[in-house]
Order: C-alpha cells, then structure tokens, then sequence
C-alpha cells in the first residue's frame, strides 16, 4: 500500500524510537520498519477488520502487542500509533498470546489443511509454535458445489477477510455471517448454486485455505507439492488489461494470481483466475494440417479432413496460394484478418504483411465489429479514437454514466472501482435496455427501448440546454458547430422524446441535470451504443454532451469507449484497419502515406481497404479469392453466419493461424498452429491507452510456434526480406513508426511492466489524461456533430414480434474459443440459452428450461430458455459464444454507414417451440 507524503509520529517499538506515516496502523509501521508481526485477519488492500466499530478489537488478535501504560494487549492492525506511545511486539507476553492464537487456530484445522503451506501453517512455523495441545472442535463439511473453488470451511476462522473482499472491494455482496460467526454464501445456499461470480477474491484473502482454488492441471485443490515458477504477465480477455501473475510447474500453470498493476491492483475475474487451462486442452493444434484433396469445405470439418504436414510444406503451400492469386487477379483479391488477442508486434507486422506483401489495405479485425462507430465518431468529433480518461478516474468522479454496456459482465474489475466509487459516495446512472447488474448500484436507472438511443441523448441535450446548464466558456474557447447542434435538439424536449424512449421527462430533466452539474463526471459505453446503424450518431451525442458541459479534459471526466478484446485498443493503433496506418494516419494522406513508404521501403495503396463485413461480401462475389486470418474466427463472429460461412467456404485458399480447429479454421487450406497467449512475450495496449508487457511463462506444445514466427515465415515466402529477431525489434520499429508511444522503451516496459501513451519522450511519466487543453483536430477544438433520431433497420412486425440482442456472458469470452476449452468456466455456463422477460415466458406457455427456437430473417437456433427479469417485455438476449446455437446465424448484417459496424444490438425475431 502506498501512501501519501504526510505528517509522520514518532514512537518506540521494541524499544527503537520509529515513525509512522498519517493513517498508518502499527502493524503497517512496523511491517514497514522490517518488524514482523503475525497477522491473520489483516490484509493489505482490505480494510482492517474493525467492526464492532471499536479501534481496540480486532478479529483474530495473532497480532496483538504490549503498549505500555494499557492492562490489555491491542491488535495492532486497526491501531494507530501515537506520538511518544511505547509498543512491545516481541515480548514475552505479546509473543506468548500470538503463539496462544495461532496454536488455538491451527487445533481446529483438518488434518490435511495442516502444513499445507497456508498464511496460518507459515506464522505457526515462524512463531515456533510446537506441539498441538488442544482438541479439534466439530467443523462443518466440505462444499464441493463450485467448479473453481473448493469451499472447506472446517478450516475457516472466522477472519472475514472473504467477507471484506467479497462485499468491500468486488463488492458482489455474495459472502456474509450468520448463527455464531459462520461464513455463509447469500441464504446459507452452497457457493455453486448462491450468486457467486467466482472472481475468486475470497480465495486471494483467505489465509488458511477454507477457499481454495481447484487446479484443472492436478484436478485437486490448488496448493499442491512443488515448487511453482512465478511469471509476471497480463490476463488474455477483456480489455481492462489485468496484470497477473502465472504459477508454472513443469511447463504447465497451475495457478494464477492478481498483481498490483494500474488497472487492477491485484483484482481478478473468474475468467483471469481460472481461465487459463484453455492453452493446454487436448484439442490444441500441435502440427500443421493441409486438407485433403476433394474434402468439401464446412464448419463441420474435423481433424481427419486434413493431413498433417511438416512446416516447411504448409508453408510453401499457404505462401504459394495467396502468391499465385496475387499474380493472376491482382493485389485486390487478397485480404487478411489479424487479430486482437494477439500483441501489439504481431498486429503491426500482420498489417504490414498485407499492405506490403499482398499490395492492398484490405486488412481489418474485431474492431470492426466492436467499437468501429465509436471510432470514426471519436476521430471526427475530437481528433483521437482513444479514451480520454482511464477507468480508474471514477476515484475522481462524483457523477459515472454508463450506457450500452454490461461492465460486471464483460468488464468485472473495471465494475469494481465504479461500484467502489459509488460506495464512497458518487453518483451512479446507468442507461440500457437490459436492467443489468450494476443497475442496483445507480441512483438513476434507465431502461430506455431498444434502438432509441438517439432519441434519449437528445432528450438529455436539450434538457441541458432549457435549464441553462451548458458550460458556455469551454464551448466558446474550446469546441465549433454548437449552434448548428442546438438547433438540432431544439425540438427534441423531454416530454417529445418521452414516448419514444420510453423514460418519463421528468427523470430525464433530473439526469441531465446531474450530469450538467456535476463537478466532474465520467462517461462510460459499450457495444450496446456502438453495434447500431446509427453506433456512429450515438456516440456523436455522448461527445456533445460531454462538450457541451466541459466534461472532459480534467480528471474524473471525459468519455470513455470500454474496448472489448485484450487488445483491441493495441491492434488498431499499430494500424490493423483498412483506412488507417499505424496511429491513425490516413491511407489516403500522401505526406502519412509517404512517411511509411520511406520506413518499409515500399509502395502502397492510397485507396482504404474493405472492412470485415465487405471483404465476406466480396468473398461471396468472387472478388476476393485468398485470405490469410491470424486469431480470428469470423465463422462464429460474424453477422448473419450462413452468408458469412458461405464466403469464407467460396475462397479459393485460404490460410488460417490458430490455437485450434476453430470454425474457421475448420474452412481453411492450410491450418497453422500458433502460440497461446501464456505462451508469448509481447506489448499489448489495454482500454486506458496503457501500454504493458506481457511475458512467456510456458513453451507452446508439439510443434506449434510463435506468431510472430509464423507471419515472418510467410512474409519471406511472399518477397519480403524479413529478419526481425523477436518483438524487441518490432517494437523498436514501431516507435519509430508512432509518435504516440516514442518514449515507451522495450527497456523501460521491463523496469516499469505498463506506460500510458501518448508519451513522446522517455522523461515523459505518460498522460492518463488527455484534451486538457486542446483536442488533436486541425484547429484544436472539438466538433459538435448533430444526430437524428432514425430507427433500426429492421423492425418487429406480427411475423417476427420481438427484438434480438446478442452480447457476452461473463463466463465465455467472445466466440468461446478459449473459454469453451477451459474446465472451470464451461462447467460454470455450458450451454446456450435464450433470454425472456418471465411474463414472456408465461404468456407463450413455456417455462425457464424448455427448448425453444429462436427465429429471424436469416436464420433459427434452438436452445433452452431462461427466464430474467431485468429484459422487457417483447425483448429477447442470447449470447454468441455457442456453436451449437450460433447466435450470429439470427443478427442483420446491415452496416452503420460511418463506421461499417453491424448491427448486433437490434433484429426482429420470433419464438416457437421446439419440441425437444
């Protein structure tokens, strides 16, 4: 814990005069100055357990100690030293009732928990406590209900460390006492069936192994025999960028751990804790596979559709392929898929390969069917697509708006620091169609109609307007176009838009006041505003509204876009997309065009590429022949499936690089097997702009190999002269490259593990906070950009009566390659559902559990439903992640004009039953 340079006190422990930092307990001082005390019921990070809100009792009391003057010894974890104040940590009467405590404890753990190398077996060792003299009391039975977490609450003693974790710091609110100090999880239920979210806080905080991570390596309990190799490294899901640490034992893990990095100080999900298994699952790829002659191309492929190969064939065969399609129809019939999973080196020589070795800018990936519309409404409106404030600002807020997105689910630790903050005293207000988790945490909550974002943000605007809340010297100084946009919303009052967004006039007025008075206030969005045809209008109005009221620039404002892959954000700034190069320079520039031919000593194409959805279409017209995707599977990800599996079927080679036989891979001519994450060293880029280094911690399997590896392996079969020795030389030609992170040394990354850009030299600390003082636009302001309200593309009618949303579960992470192959987190969610309000359900005849088909324009699934009632009325949820009810086959391909993003959020559909 770090603290703040403040007041010190001065005091004598075990008779040396020591000072103590303002705040500091004396068991922090004393951990400080190399004293040792033991300790149980403290943790650092948690609270000290001080709730029978007395500063003279702890919990455990292993660490009390001898304060002269006092005939009681005082814990010394929730007291404060004083000045002149004489503490004894080590004497005989404080040491004799530590060894006391830990001897009392340690008599009522089972017989297996002892010496199992637990925080409590550790101070019984290091007291020298000896020989048990106590019976062991009765104990309550183990719980093995939870697939990651074994629950042995005959070794708990009642420190409540999970309690605080689990409600303090995730603030899940799942663990809580109850009879005489008994830990229970919500009504006493077993931890598998309560509400628990298994992100394993409880587990981190207990010191005697009461919770305890079970191991898919050993399919036991977490601590086992052996040493295990500790590796500094980052979680591979979502975009919050989680620093971790991997626990290796004969080049597998076995265990992951939080670290306290930027973003997560030592935070995890269940998917970093225990989603790690996946790299060594029996379906891993370990060596190259070329399909056999005459095998039709489909989804359903298997392994005996391919033969194996050495990496010298399949790599003459993948190179040959794209080549001879190069020389007979032209550099346009090419185009590659890189991907966001895979580290910022590997994306920036993917995109050079294809702009380079294929000659065309046709090169796109999950971007493109994430936050592409926040994008290009960013680019426009205020010059950068990046966030202007990381998460971790909410400490700073006292007003957090977060719209379209579901942060406990695809963002769990960013949620925590927002429901902290709300603790502390922010104000929360939350806005989606779907009632979501977080929505009991705001004061507002506002389940607005499916597709009327437009219309509410408007709605807010011009409440803003009428109330004369508007911050009319930053508008003047700082921003152009506003009076164009207050046109715009003039007729779009509260009680116009009310009925069409379906929140009353008055809880608009007071959200937009709140917002609009807020001393600083934070937007957050998600998927849920930008996978619209009118995404890119949606968030034109989240700009203006923080423009419009000065809410950007200062710590504890601004807008923030939560990416979804680990990195997405790395991806598109080292120049993964179409239209841009590496940080942002348009293709179509000639002096940023020009400035990249000098540095790879190359022509290339001044005309933008195809985005995803486009280079499918032009798969299925014949026009793009050859593909190379590197960690993508757009079999699964794509709108409208059967289209998309049908271009993807139609090329004619195509090249695949992957952990797995993925459903796109499962298409391809040649199969690549490619590093796992856990397996490679490299920079990725997280949602705050924070550059952090991920390192190896195992071997890839067989003969899988690197992806950098493999990308200069196929650049040199394509003409291209090659010989990068590892990330560290890419990375140094990317920050030649990009002014953006010039002063982010490979070096400095090892010394420091994350550095937030813009960093234009290596003195620069890096800039968390960006448009303090101008936005990087041709003239410095910010655009006010005016949107209309225009509906979806498609509509519920009497043939299909409900609407569609598609998103993520906690448990699975985007197509469920990795998360489908990891134990823990397909035993904790294994198959799909589909989502109705209760009295949906109850209308139709069916109930939570039966089979139904869920039907659109483009296609039908059939999985159990569910009942939840946070969706409304006429709405309907299923998660995309499942192959065998492949949600995409149902969503509309129709593209947001600006950003060429799909409109996932919205389609018209029916339910029937299916009769299974």
């Amino acid at each position: 814990m770090v603290f703040p340079m403040a007041e010190t006190i001065r005091f004598t422990l075990d008779g040396r005069e020591v000072e103590a930092r303002e705040g500091e307990s004396i068991l922090q001082a004393a951990q400080r100055h190399g004293v040792d005390i033991p300790h149980l019921c403290y943790k650092d990070g948690l609270r000290a357990d001080d709730q029978r809100k007395s500063l003279w009792d702890g919990n455990c009391r292993a660490c009390v100690v001898e304060i002269a003057g006092e005939r009681t010894l005082a814990p010394s974890c929730c007291r404060a030293p004083k000045a002149g104040m004489q503490v004894q940590a080590q004497s005989a009467r404080a040491v004799a009732a530590q060894k006391m405590v830990l001897e009392l404890l340690q008599s009522d753990m089972p017989a297996d928990a002892v010496g199992a190398d637990s925080e409590l077996d550790d101070w019984t060792r290091r007291m020298n406590v000896g020989a048990l003299r106590f019976p062991r009391r009765a104990q309550p039975e183990a719980d093995a209900s939870h697939p990651a977490i074994a629950v042995r609450l005959d070794a708990c003693i009642q420190c409540t460390r999970c309690l605080r974790a689990c409600r303090e710091v995730q603030v899940n609110d799942v663990i809580g006492y109850a009879g005489r100090g008994a830990i229970v999880f919500d009504f006493d239920d077993p931890m598998g069936k309560s509400s628990c979210v298994g992100c394993g806080e409880c587990v981190a905080a207990c010191p005697t192994g009461a919770l305890l991570p079970l191991s898919p390596a050993s399919g036991g309990e977490g601590r086992g025999e052996g040493e295990d190799t500790c590796v500094n490294s980052l979680c591979p899901y979502c975009g919050v960028g989680c620093q971790v640490t991997y626990r290796v034992r004969d080049n597998a893990i076995v265990g992951v751990d939080g670290r306290d990095g930027p973003a997560n100080h030592g935070r995890l999900c269940v998917k970093g804790r225990f989603g790690y298994d996946y790299v060594r699952h029996a379906q891993r790829l370990l060596k190259p596979l070329i399909r056999k002659p005459g095998v039709a191309k489909s989804v359903d492929n298997t392994l005996a559709d391919f033969r194996e190969a050495s990496w010298e064939e399949a790599l003459d065969c993948a190179a040959e392929g794209l080549k001879r399609i190069r020389a007979r129809d032209g550099r346009s019939a090419l185009a590659g898929f890189g991907s966001a999973k895979g580290s910022n080196e590997e994306a920036y020589l993917f995109q050079k390969l294809v702009r380079v070795g294929f000659g065309s800018n046709n090169v796109d990936h999950c971007t493109r069917l994430c936050h592409a519309s926040s994008v290009a409404a960013l680019l426009e409106g205020i010059g950068s697509g990046a966030v202007s404030n990381p998460v971790a600002d909410v400490e700073h807020a006292d007003v957090i708006v977060v719209i379209g997105a579901n942060p406990t689910v695809n963002h769990p630790v960013a949620a925590t620091w927002m429901k902290n903050a709300v603790e502390r005293g922010a104000t929360l207000i939350v806005m989606d169609p779907r009632e979501t988790e977080l929505a009991r945490h705001a004061k507002y909550a506002l389940q607005f109609r499916p597709d009327s974002d437009v219309a509410l943000l408007n709605a807010i605007a011009n409440a803003i307007v009428s109330e004369g809340l508007i911050d009319e010297r930053f508008i003047a100084e700082r921003t152009e176009g506003f009076e164009a946009f207050r046109a715009n919303v003039l007729a779009a009052t509260p009680e116009a838009m009310a009925p069409v967004c379906g929140i009353d006039a008055e809880t608009i007025r007071a959200v937009a006041c709140t917002y609009a008075k807020a001393r600083a206030a934070m937007i957050f969005w998600g998927m849920g505003v930008s996978q619209h045809t009118h995404g890119t209008d949606n968030v034109r109005c989240l700009i203006a509204l923080a423009l419009m009221t000065g809410q950007i620039g200062r710590p504890g404002t601004g807008l923030h876009p939560l990416r979804g892959q680990n990195n997405v954000q790395g991806a598109s700034d080292a120049g993964l997309i179409p239209m841009m190069l590496p940080d942002y320079g348009r293709v179509g520039d000639a002096a940023v065009r020009f400035r990249f031919e000098q540095l790879w000593g190359a022509a290339l194409d001044p005309q933008p590429g195809l985005t995803v959805v486009e280079i499918l279409d032009a798969a299925c017209r014949g026009e793009i022949k050859g593909m190379y995707i590197m960690g993508e599977n757009p079999a699964m990800s794509d709108p409208d499936l059967a289209h998309a599996r049908a271009g993807l079927a139609s090329l004619e080679h195509l090249v695949v690089q992957d952990l797995f036989l993925t459903e796109t891979a499962a298409l391809a001519d040649v199969v690549l097997p490619a590093s796992g994450f856990a397996e490679k060293t490299g920079t990725f880029t997280n949602t705050d702009r924070t550059v952090q280094l991920g390192r190896a911690a195992i071997a890839p399997p067989g003969e899988a190999r690197q992806d950098l590896w493999i990308v200069q392996e196929m650049a040199r079969r394509l003409g291209l002269d090659w010989n990068y020795a590892g990330p560290q030389e890419v990375f140094a030609e990317m920050r030649r490259a990009m002014p953006s992170i010039a002063g982010i040394s490979w070096a400095r990354l090892e010394r420091e593990d994350a550095v937030t850009y813009p960093c234009k030299d290596e003195s620069d600390p890096g800039q968390p906070v960006i448009f303090t003082e101008r936005f990087p636009t041709a003239n410095g302001r910010g655009r006010f950009v005016p949107a209309q309200f225009k509906p979806a593309a498609e509509l519920p009618d009497a043939d299909y009566p409900f609407v569609l949303i598609t998103g993520r579960v906690l448990e699975h992470w985007h197509t469920g390659a990795m998360t489908r192959r990891s134990a823990a987190l397909d035993a904790l969610e294994p198959e799909a559902h589909i989502d109705a309000h209760p009295d949906d359900l109850a209308a139709l005849g069916w109930k939570t559990g039966e089979f139904v088909t869920l039907e659109t324009r483009r296609g039908k699934v059939s999985a159990r439903a569910r009942a939840d009632a946070g969706l409304a009325r006429g709405t309907l949820f299923m998660p995309f992640c499942y192959v065998e009810a492949a949600a995409n086959l149902l969503t509309n391909p129709v593209l947001d004009p600006f950003g060429k993003i799909p409109e996932f959020k919205y389609c018209a559909a029916r339910l029937s039953c299916s009769g299974r």
